[in-house]
């Protein structure tokens, strides 16, 4: 199998970026596999997205070159081996849909993920029968007097276990300020999208009162304003006037899996790239 290495870049745009690196990546025996970059004229930045053949050179051998590239144009960057999966953890309460999906798709090599920890709100024995053997199962408990505990301990098995991405599986219990700036960049979650929206009990079951036409799901980061991060991946699914509220429900079960699913593996593919309120995302 062809060693790949994935360079990401941002930085201000200016003339002159794309000939460096790829002449630096040619000078050190790098052969381009995949480019794609995008020049954002609005906020007048540019992401670059590059995958490569080292050939014999080491990531760290690389980095160390890199550098004085990445500081003369005030990059920010990152590069990464492909054959490393990457660290997760999971958090999820009662609606185990999303959990199972992703660890599904994990197995079956879709999403190249090492799930180090699930973190639930819930018991394992009573919502959560199906979890796959060997990965950590943390039961933390919370509540409105036992948050700020809580997400102490959340944050110190991040660190432990040096989760690189945190996804909030149906995770049912909003972030803290705090746990929100500290989870910047590196936290998705799932939220159903409703044109109107619904908040609160049962959104499908005031959409279908409404009679709406069209349900979805929107995967984003996390940030402290509730469901309001960049936007990574959305969907949508048709609703007849035959639907029942159940059906609804079921419907939306499908399109939030398969949404998180997708944020999730362009996250972890170095797809994404955070662009003020907005991403900027390179499909495959």
């Amino acid at each position: 199998m062809t060693c790949k290495f994935i360079l990401r870049i941002a930085c201000d745009d200016r003339p002159g970026i794309v000939a460096r690196v790829s002449s630096y990546l040619a000078a050190s025996g790098g052969n381009i596999l995949d480019a794609q970059q995008f020049e954002d004229r609005l906020s007048e930045r540019f992401f670059m997205r590059i995958v490569f053949d080292p050939a014999d050179r080491s990531l760290d051998l690389l980095r160390d070159g890199f550098a004085p590239i990445a500081r003369e144009y005030g990059m920010e960057w990152d590069l990464r081996d492909c054959a490393v999966p990457a660290k997760v953890l999971i958090m999820v309460s009662k609606f185990d849909h999303c959990l199972i999906d992703l660890l599904y798709r994990k197995r079956i090599g879709e999403i190249d993920m090492d799930v180090v920890a699930i973190v639930s709100n819930h018991p394992a024995e009573q919502n959560h029968p199906r979890i796959s053997p060997g990965i950590p199962f943390h039961h933390l408990p919370i509540t409105r007097d036992t948050k700020p505990e809580q997400e102490a301990r959340v944050r110190a098995l991040i660190e432990e276990t040096g989760a690189e991405l945190v996804v909030l599986a149906r995770y049912m219990q909003i972030l803290s300020d705090e746990m929100a700036r500290f989870l910047s960049g590196r936290c998705i979650n799932i939220h159903h999208s409703f044109l109107p929206g619904f908040k609160g009990a049962k959104p499908y079951h005031q959409a279908h009162e409404r009679g709406v036409k069209m349900i979805g799901a929107t995967g984003h980061y996390v940030t402290a304003d509730l469901d309001e991060g960049p936007i990574i991946a959305q969907d949508v699914e048709a609703i007849s006037h035959r639907d029942e509220p159940d059906d609804l429900v079921a419907k939306g079960r499908d399109v939030e899996r398969r949404v998180l699913a997708r944020a999730v593996r362009m996250h972890i593919e170095g797809r994404v790239f955070i662009n003020g309120h907005r991403t900027v995302v390179f499909a495959n």
